[in-house]
C-alpha cells in the first residue's frame, strides 16, 4: 500500500507539472498576442503605410480566403505585412513582400522580427520588375502598393502564377485611378476576375480594389 500511495503522489506530482507547463506556455502565447497588438497600435506609421483600416482588412482577407502563398508589392517599413503576416501564419502560409529601398527593408525586417513575424514573412530588396519573374508560383493572394504607373506590370508579371481563387488587391485606387488608369481600364476589362472597390478606412480618403480570379 505504501508503494501505492508514494506511487500516486509521484504521478499527480508530475501530472502537476504538465498542467503548470502547458498553463505558461498557454500564458506565453497570449501574451505574444497581446504584445503584438500592442505594437501595431502604437506603430509610428509614415506616409508610405497602409492605414490601420485597410492593414486590418488585408488581414481579415487574407485569413478568411485561406490564402497560404502571398505577395507583397512595397513594403515601405511593414505595417501592411505585420498585419498580412498574422493572417498567413494563422492559415500556416507565408508570405513574400518586395521593396527597393534598403532603408525600408531595413526597418521592416527589423519591426518583423519584434513580433515573431520573421520566418512567416520573407523581405526581399530589389526591383519588382526583377524580382516578380523570378519568384515560383503559385500564389493565392497578392496586394499591390508601389509605383502607381507600374500596376499593371507587377500584375502581369504576376498573373501566370496566380491560382484559382487567388486575390489581388490593389491600394489607393482612388486617389491614385488616373496613374493606374491602364491597369483599371485592362482588369474591369479581365472576364478572369471579378471585382469592388472597398474603403475600410477613410483615413487617407481612398480605397482597395479586391479582385478575385474565377477562371
Amino acid at each position: 500500500m505504501k508503494m501505492n500511495v508514494l506511487s500516486l503522489v509521484s504521478a499527480l506530482s508530475a501530472a502537476t507539472l504538465t498542467f503548470s507547463s502547458t498553463a505558461v506556455a498557454a500564458d506565453a502565447g497570449k501574451m505574444t498576442a497581446e504584445a503584438r497588438d500592442e505594437f501595431l497600435r502604437n506603430f509610428k506609421r509614415i506616409g508610405l503605410n497602409t492605414a490601420s483600416g485597410d492593414a486590418m482588412m488585408l488581414r481579415i482577407l487574407v485569413q478568411t480566403s485561406k490564402a497560404r502563398r502571398g505577395v507583397e508589392v512595397g513594403t515601405a517599413t511593414g505595417y501592411g505585412a505585420l498585419h498580412m503576416g498574422i493572417g498567413f501564419e494563422r492559415n500556416g502560409g507565408h508570405l513574400i513582400t518586395i521593396d527597393i529601398d534598403p532603408k525600408m527593408v531595413r526597418a521592416a525586417r527589423e519591426n518583423l522580427k519584434k513580433v515573431g513575424l520573421d520566418n512567416t514573412v520573407t523581405v526581399i530588396e530589389g526591383d519588382a520588375l526583377k524580382v516578380l519573374p523570378t519568384l515560383e508560383g503559385e500564389f493565392d493572394f497578392v496586394f499591390i502598393d508601389a509605383l502607381k504607373q507600374d500596376y499593371l506590370k507587377y500584375f502581369q508579371a504576376l498573373s501566370p502564377k496566380l491560382k484559382r481563387g487567388a486575390l489581388v488587391v490593389a491600394d489607393n485606387v482612388i486617389q491614385s485611378a488616373r496613374q493606374m488608369k491602364d491597369f483599371l481600364d485592362f482588369m474591369e476589362k479581365d472576364q478572369e476576375y471579378e471585382n469592388v472597390t472597398i474603403r475600410a478606412s477613410m483615413e487617407k480618403n481612398d480605397g482597395m480594389a479586391i479582385y478575385l480570379k474565377v477562371r
